[in-house]
């Protein structure tokens, strides 16, 4: 799907070279519905050019900066050599990240669905996250809570949950900590099972984190924990620790975390 409107000015847009002239290069823009810009042959690059064509080729794939927008005379006058390599790499990505995600809504509500719904659906999206994408990725990441606060239907939120955890790549960062569980007297080894036990979460993690708390030797274990971010992944590790902490007390042990390993040998 593409936008309907026209975009504006000092806006990055993507678009591929369509005709070459002395004067200029027209650019079809991919991401609006039937617009073309113009960028003049003194925006095509730095310095003076001899022949366009040095410069670019028919069909190429541009990132351009839009300089002025005529909707009278339907006239769009772009730049190339004024978006720098990393605003050209940006743009790329997240244009090429939006077709992606043109492709997750026709997976989770069929070839069949109509413009206006993929408009309605789309524009929750956009108003929650500021794309398409990222609200896929988010619902990959935190399920139907992330689309909590926006308009869709169970039954929409449902389709863009299931093919968002099918289809979305999410990055994932891990953090790891130690922790030297104690507990004395002849009950000890039961004491030190419901302090892991409680370290590990009893089974009540978030979908998006993966937490393990593996032996290292006597008395320390590693928790490791995976997360979609730093954040999470540093709020799941100390509340593991603490769980911990409460377990060993309850049955007159400790449970003293350290961030670096203390066994030479696993």
């Amino acid at each position: 799907m593409k936008y309907s409107g026209w975009p504006e000015p000092g806006e990055l847009v993507v678009g591929k070279v369509d005709e070459i002239e002395d004067f200029g290069v027209f650019i079809d823009l991919e991401e609006y519905e039937d617009k073309r810009g113009l960028v003049h042959v003194s925006e095509v690059a730095s310095g003076w050019i001899k022949n366009v064509r040095d410069h670019v080729n028919v069909g190429q794939t541009v990132v351009c900066k839009v300089f002025d927008v005529d909707e009278g005379s339907q006239q769009i006058d772009l730049s190339i050599k004024d978006v720098n390599e990393h605003q050209r790499s940006d743009k790329i990505q997240d244009w090429k990240n939006e077709q992606k995600a043109d492709k997750w809504m026709s997976l989770a509500f069929g070839e069949e669905m109509t413009d206006e719904q993929y408009t309605q659906i789309a524009n929750e999206l956009y108003a929650e996250f500021g794309s398409i994408y990222d609200g896929f990725e988010q619902a990959a990441i935190h399920g139907a809570e992330a689309l909590e606060n926006t308009e869709l239907s169970d039954d929409e939120i449902d389709s863009l949950v299931e093919t968002a955890r099918e289809n979305v790549s999410v990055p994932y960062v891990n953090v790891t900590g130690y922790v030297d569980l104690r507990s004395p007297g002849k009950d000890g080894v039961d004491g030190i099972k419901e302090g892991l036990k409680a370290a590990e979460g009893n089974g009540d993690i978030p979908d998006e984190v993966e937490l393990d708390v593996t032996y290292v030797g006597a008395p320390e274990y590693r928790i490791k924990v995976r997360a979609p971010n730093y954040k999470t992944a540093e709020a799941q590790l100390e509340e593991s620790v603490a769980r911990a902490e409460v377990a060993m007390e309850d049955v007159g042990g400790t449970a003293n975390f350290h961030r670096d390993r203390h066994t030479d040998d696993e």
